[in-house]
């Protein structure tokens, strides 16, 4: 034990010596480690404190974060229930002005479409008169022969002649519209009487052709027959030209015009090519010369001068409807824009509830993620209101 071991700074050390100087080196290291373990534990049961504490306030802090939203879902529940019952209230509203429009809007459109269809159907009358007009004036020139037998004998012919004009009146006119063999206050008797509207003169026509000179211009063989029955018929129809304005056209009482009807349009057409001076001097005398034709097209003219008056009579009553119709319009467009703004604003409250709960949703899934130790420092865009959590272990 007493052997020299090695040397130190000149002096002999001894293996007795060199085992107690590394026993008590030894000795020291661990109490220097029981002592670092000592405190090593004595900091973490510090730090399991603070933990704990901390886990205690967060706890505390996530309990009323989750109060609030049940406040805040209970009060959604709430607006929700109070909207619902609002909008029920509103779409009823809604639904009666629009059914007590829907039913306004199908009156009137059942009274036009009844419109409509009755002048769809005069219309249609009237087609069908225009047809058998022209059937009757291809069957009329087709049978001129018959007609010329007809018309030679005078008083044939006038019967004839007012035959055709009554049925022309009476398919195309109402009874009210017209009077056959009326008298005068000068006592004489037009074939026919035309009612204008508003107190306007009666229109007279007359039936009374003189076909006598005509027929001797068909029968005529030589020039000098020719010449005479020119002459004859140019006579008898500038008389009775002169006649039906003298009898006819009393102002007051008449149209300042009359008619005169040919029962024949190969007569007409005649008529008009070779006696033109003659048709010249009847307008002179205010008297127009019509064929079955014209007479049906100048009717036709008289009966939209009538319905145009019976239309005009009823402007004012349309007029005062369409004034309604137009003021219900404006008032169910102002409830409609009244309307509008009231779903935009309950959309905008409901657009707002909704990023407060998401919010709130977001901070507590960044409360439920944290961690024991983490150091988690506050947002700068965090709203006064909202708590700010902060983790501060010793050190």
């Amino acid at each position: 034990m007493n052997e020299i071991l090695f040397e130190f700074s000149g002096r002999p050390v001894t293996v007795l010596e060199t085992a107690i100087a590394g026993g008590l080196f030894l000795l020291t290291l661990i109490v220097w480690l029981v002592l670092k373990t000592m405190r090593q534990i004595r900091q973490r049961a510090d730090a399991d404190s603070a933990a704990t504490e901390q886990i205690h306030e967060l706890e505390s802090h996530l309990s009323q974060l989750l109060k609030s939203q049940g406040e805040m879902t209970g009060r959604m529940q709430t607006m929700a229930e109070v909207f619902g019952s609002r909008q029920s209230d509103m779409m009823r509203a809604v639904n009666e002005r629009l059914d007590g429009m829907g039913h306004k809007l199908g009156i009137s459109m059942a009274d036009t479409t009844k419109k409509t269809q009755d002048g769809l159907r005069h219309l249609h009358e009237r087609l069908a008169v225009i047809d058998r007009a022209q059937q009757t004036i291809t069957d009329l020139s087709g049978q001129v022969g018959q007609l010329q037998s007809i018309l030679s004998n005078k008083q044939t012919r006038g019967a004839f002649g007012q035959g055709r004009m009554e049925a022309i009146i009476q398919d195309q006119m109402a009874p009210s519209t017209y009077s056959f063999q009326a008298t005068l206050s000068n006592n004489n008797r037009p074939d026919c009487l035309i009612h204008m509207p508003n107190g306007a003169p009666s229109l007279a026509i007359d039936a009374k052709f003189p076909l006598e000179g005509f027929n001797l211009l068909r029968k005529a063989e030589t020039e000098e027959q020719l010449k005479y029955a020119q002459a004859q018929f140019r006579r008898d129809f500038s008389k009775h030209i002169q006649d039906i304005g003298e009898k006819y056209l009393l102002p007051g009482e008449t149209q300042d015009t009359a008619f005169l009807f040919v029962p024949s349009e190969s007569v007409f057409a005649e008529l008009n090519e070779r006696f033109e001076d003659l048709v010249q001097k009847a307008h002179r005398t205010r008297v127009v010369i019509v064929s079955p034709s014209l007479l049906m097209l100048s009717i036709q003219v008289i009966q939209s001068v009538l319905r145009d008056a019976k239309m005009r009579e009823q402007a004012h009553l349309i007029q005062a409807e369409v004034g309604h119709l137009i003021a219900d319009v404006s008032r169910l467009n102002d409830r409609v824009g009244k309307l509008q703004s009231h779903f935009a604003q309950a959309n905008k409250d409901i657009d707002q509830i909704l990023i407060s709960t998401d919010k709130i949703t977001k901070r507590s899934r960044k409360i439920e993620d944290l961690e024991l130790g983490e150091i988690e420092a506050a947002k700068e865009t965090q709203e006064p209101d909202e708590p700010r959590l902060a983790i501060t272990p010793d050190s």
